[in-house]
């Protein structure tokens, strides 16, 4: 408890000025200056909102700051030395000043404040044998951008997860999530045995900021693995009913045949959009697979692919999914042409709580 807050008083407020854009708000002690953002409806660069992905590195220009627990992997200590900080651990003492490192005026133009929707458990599919679809309804319309994701809670349990919606943000009170399962996973395990229809949970969002950019002329890039579907599917879904034309591919790595999904729809999509390609590649096939597509890692195979292709006009990349699949595609999609300002990533993380 800091010196100018004591028991039963209000928490005491500080102003944050963030530069070089000029935008101030209010942090209360006690919050990180990330959760004051979401709160007020500011979009600053963020990822797991857990100190573990590094998005929201800033450099503190002047004030007091402590910081919650992080990974030195995202902020190392020669960083931390020099003043960097990482949002969403940063708790402020005074007035602070900070200097966005990585900043988006679209997104900052597009915020949507945070908030709580109560929900309730529609259905559970499975789509492989490891990967379930999830929907819920929402007591309200939830406003989000094609890509985002919310932190889903299921009461009963007081456990937390964040998910990326498959569905576009259509207004509607519905939402889908195409979820992972893993052998331990306090949340995703549930979904085949707990979870049922009627079930209560609570959705508290929008989050992210790898969302769909509109009217952009040039080509579109997707990669994704495993439950990076989920938010790039929305994304794709957003863009066929935006009706803008521009060349589409979507590429996703998965490690053997049965670990794809949606094949159907993707035909149907490469049928109906003038210059779309979906292009899965495995990098395990096995013997039954009878494989005759691509092969090998993603990265490898975005690389040939665009290589041979040649789109032109500046391309909008977006990519989903574990860390490594992302730390390799990046440097790929670079040498293909894609400026960094035009590069939009979600790095799904494990969770720590």
């Amino acid at each position: 408890m800091s010196v100018s807050q004591k028991a039963g008083d209000e928490p005491a407020m500080h102003t944050v000025r963030f530069e070089p854009v000029g935008v101030e708000m209010s942090v209360a002690e006690g919050e990180t200056v990330l959760e004051a953002a979401f709160r007020q409806g500011i979009a600053v660069m963020h990822g797991c909102k857990e100190g573990q992905c590094s998005s929201c590195k800033s450099l503190l220009v002047e004030g007091d700051v402590e910081m919650k627990k992080y990974s030195t992997f995202a902020l190392p200590d020669y960083e931390k030395e020099s003043g960097h900080v990482l949002l969403c651990r940063t708790l402020a003492y005074s007035d602070l000043i900070v200097e966005l490192l990585n900043y988006d005026e679209d997104l900052m133009r597009r915020s949507i404040p945070v908030a709580e929707y109560d929900a309730t458990v529609t259905s559970i599919t499975a789509l492989t044998h490891d990967i379930r679809l999830l929907e819920v309804h929402l007591s309200r319309p939830l406003r989000f951008w094609a890509g985002q994701y919310v932190d889903l809670t299921i009461p009963s349990a007081g456990i937390t997860r964040s998910f990326s919606m498959a569905n576009p943000p259509d207004g509607e009170r519905r939402l889908s999530f195409i979820i992972k399962k893993y052998p331990n996973g306090a949340f995703s395990s549930r979904l085949d045995e707990g979870l049922k229809p009627g079930d209560r949970m609570i959705a508290k969002g929008p989050y992210g900021t790898c969302f769909r950019r509109e009217d952009q002329p040039g080509p579109m890039v997707l990669v994704g693995g495993g439950s990076g579907m989920s938010p790039l599917w929305s994304i794709l879904q957003d863009h066929v009913a935006s009706g803008e034309a521009r060349p589409v591919r979507f590429f996703y790595g998965a490690r053997t045949r049965r670990d794809l999904f949606y094949l159907d729809e993707f035909a149907d999509l490469a049928d109906k959009l003038p210059d779309f390609r979906f292009i899965p590649a495995l990098s395990n096939a096995e013997p039954g697979d009878d494989w005759t597509g691509e092969a090998g890692f993603i990265h490898e195979v975005v690389g040939r692919v665009l290589r041979d292709d040649a789109l032109s006009g500046d391309i909008d990349a977006y990519t989903c999914g574990p860390t490594a699949m992302i730390d390799a595609v990046i440097p790929v999609l670079q040498m293909a042409g894609v400026e960094p300002e035009r590069l939009y990533f979600d790095k799904f993380t494990q969770a720590v709580r």
